[in-house]
């Protein structure tokens, strides 16, 4: 892929071309705390007889040893200076990073809004807290998205954080931690990591480990579970209680059938209109107001 300096990306998105090429960097300058590495090369495990999704592959990443973010910007005239950074899901084993990451990027950039997918360690080493890695790559790329406002065209108080499955878990670990979950190594650790809205996608749990807490100024949520799907719904609708408990703006869609991973991708089940109820939402939210920083 070709790599853009930033100055030349957005002189691109606002003259001969309308949509920048994707730009990765890596979320760690040194790499990630404590010299963490996979045991091998980073691979797509998806084989010839892997799951589909609406008649489709999925890419599934694993041994995912430099987490990454990819910028992608929306056509300049649609550009409304939100951001949303996109955690795939994956069981913290791998990540379906087309599935719940640049196709959701797609989705994003049509309504208007910047998408940075993030690539983060997969897979997980803490066996107590499998989540951990992920929320720490998490919260150092919500403080670098932030960081990069002003080169970015971007509000730095509309960065939102969105992750499906283990990501939607990660997306809502992050909203609700207390404090940054590793050591600072730069001035980007200065940046708030806290995402200013947070939309965990058939993800996400009522039992928060102590490094969270949920208080009245959390920021608001958006949720979407089907009842089929296991007994996350249960879970879900639990943690939907304990927000609405403490004032803090929620809205929980909860569908008869759909099942888990489906991501953006339309089938016949009612549960894939889902991305028309969340762009209704950041619009009321005032999310997507065009007002460019």
């Amino acid at each position: 892929m070709k790599i853009l300096s930033f100055s030349a990306l957005f002189l691109c998105a606002i003259g001969s071309c309308l949509v920048a090429e994707p730009v990765t960097l890596d979320v760690w300058p040194e790499g990630p705390p404590e010299g963490w590495s996979a045991e091998g090369p980073e691979y797509d495990k998806t084989g010839a007889d892997g799951r589909l999704v609406a008649g489709k592959r999925v890419t599934r990443l694993t041994n995912v040893s430099i987490p990454t973010i990819t910028v992608y910007k929306p056509d300049s005239k649609l550009d409304t200076g939100a951001a949303v950074v996109v955690a795939p899901g994956g069981g913290f084993n791998i990540l379906a990073f087309d599935l719940e990451g640049t196709e959701v990027a797609e989705w994003l950039n049509s309504i208007g809004v910047t998408a940075i997918v993030l690539k983060y360690r997969v897979p997980a080493k803490d066996k107590e807290k499998r989540w951990l890695e992920a929320v720490q790559d998490a919260q150092r790329a919500m403080s670098l998205v932030r960081s990069k406002a002003d080169e970015w065209n971007i509000d730095p108080d509309r960065i939102g954080l969105m992750g499906f499955s283990a990501g939607g878990m990660t997306t809502q670990f992050t909203a609700l931690a207390k404090e940054r979950l590793y050591e600072s190594v730069d001035v980007v650790d200065r940046v708030s990591f806290r995402p200013d809205f947070a939309m965990p996608i058939y993800g996400g749990s009522s039992d928060l480990p102590e490094e969270c807490e949920i208080s009245g100024d959390c920021p608001p949520f958006f949720m979407v579970i089907a009842h089929d799907d296991k007994d996350r719904s249960i879970s879900v609708a639990q943690f939907y209680v304990l927000l609405k408990e403490a004032e803090v703006p929620a809205e929980l869609h909860i569908y008869e059938r759909g099942g888990h991973g489906y991501g953006l991708r339309r089938t016949d089940q009612p549960v894939t209109s889902w991305p028309d109820r969340l762009a209704e939402w950041m619009r009321i939210q005032g999310i997507l107001d065009v007002n460019k920083p």
